[in-house]
């Protein structure tokens, strides 16, 4: 298993990181655990040492079972990672009671790294002006957390402005080939490093859309090698990056644990050749998209209520990647009922507003006929 040293913090962990967020579920939604101790186990065994769960992971049950499976194991011989829910947080005394349930569920006496969850620019300053940060400083000296960072999700500015706030132990970044430009990004990926920030990545293979690659873009990496997945070559790319020291791969089954497992023993960072044609997936994939909608919102509002930068974003992602289990996800979870393509009443005020000159009236019917034959099936 390939290892990666914290230089700062004088540890090495394993470069593949167990995610805790997506383990097999039985029928009723609940964690399958015997399928899912043998996953932990086989990871184990073979090296990872580095595990991450939330307080809301599996709806809060990810903690309480993580917590059970890890308890086999000499305490010494792994790092557990877990997150506090800023969004619960009302006064500073939340934090510290937050972090005491969490210690609960996962019976343990302390958490080796402990991350501000999901922060964007609104989160952090609400943080900073209730004195959460310090009251993390103190727990830190107390013993309840050893290492003090955040997971993120805003634009490159905020990241920037959380970043160089303070001196962190490490930050955990959404990264992976297609994303270079979203949310923190490749600039980001280059700050933490010039900083000397370690890195924790999370969705290396962009919620398995790159797992699953259409076959005019698969066909660039089968040339290469045809016996590896397309998972591994997301992997390897975000390995190939020096202050990468953790890539989380929130693994379902057994399969996804072996697949890992050959992906991470002897690991290879990707040669110019791989790179190349990676650069190629990249530019297949965008050549996918429905329409050029940049999402500038020059649309918007709409009349009639529809989000239309938000549609077009989630038709144009299943252009690109075919993943049919997003789509799902996104139409019944990620955009409201009255803003849907459907209530579009073509008034044209869309179509006057927009700098790329799209078509959108017509989109919008063609995109609602395309998402209705997925999600009906």
């Amino acid at each position: 298993m390939e290892l990666r040293e914290f230089k700062n913090l004088g540890i090495k962990t394993s470069l593949l990181g167990f995610g805790c967020m997506r383990y097999p579920k039985k029928q009723d939604g609940s964690i399958d655990e015997e399928i899912a101790e043998r996953m932990i186990d086989k990871a184990y065994q073979n090296g990872v040492n580095y595990f991450d769960t939330a307080y809301v992971y599996h709806e809060g049950k990810s903690e309480n079972f993580t917590g059970k499976a890890l308890d086999r194991y000499d305490r010494s011989s792994y790092y557990l990672a877990t997150k506090l829910p800023c969004w619960l947080v009302e006064k500073a005394e939340d934090a510290e009671r937050l972090l005491n349930e969490q210690l609960t569920r996962l019976n343990k006496e302390y958490v080796d790294f402990y991350l501000l969850h999901a922060l964007g620019r609104e989160s952090f300053d609400k943080m900073v002006s209730l004195g959460v940060l310090e009251v993390m400083d103190r727990l830190k000296a107390e013993g309840k957390i050893k290492y003090l960072g955040f997971s993120f999700h805003d634009d490159y500015n905020a990241f920037e402005h959380i970043i160089k706030f303070r001196k962190w132990d490490f930050c955990q970044i959404q990264l992976n080939y297609m994303d270079i430009e979203e949310q923190a990004g490749m600039k980001g990926y280059e700050l933490a490093e010039k900083l000397e920030v370690p890195l924790v990545i999370m969705e290396p293979v962009k919620g398995g859309s790159l797992a699953r690659l259409p076959e005019d873009a698969a066909k660039h990496l089968e040339k290469l090698d045809a016996g590896k997945s397309a998972a591994s070559w997301a992997l390897r790319w975000v390995g190939s990056m020096p202050n990468v020291k953790v890539i989380l791969s929130g693994m379902s089954d057994e399969e996804q644990v072996q697949d890992n497992l050959n992906t991470f023993h002897n690991f290879k960072a990707l040669s110019d050749t791989e790179k190349g044609a990676i650069v190629k997936v990249a530019e297949t994939l965008t050549s996918r998209v429905k329409n050029g909608c940049t999402g500038c919102a020059y649309c918007m509002p709409c009349p009639a209520g529809v989000d239309i930068p938000k549609n077009f974003r989630i038709w144009n992602s299943y252009g690109m990647y075919n993943n049919e289990g997003e789509l799902n996800w996104l139409w019944s979870n990620d955009i409201d009922d009255k803003a849907k393509a459907a209530n579009c009443v073509e008034c044209g005020q869309c179509e006057d507003a927009c700098p790329q000159k799209l078509n959108i009236r017509r989109d919008l019917k063609t995109l609602q006929t395309d998402i209705n034959a997925v999600v009906m099936k």
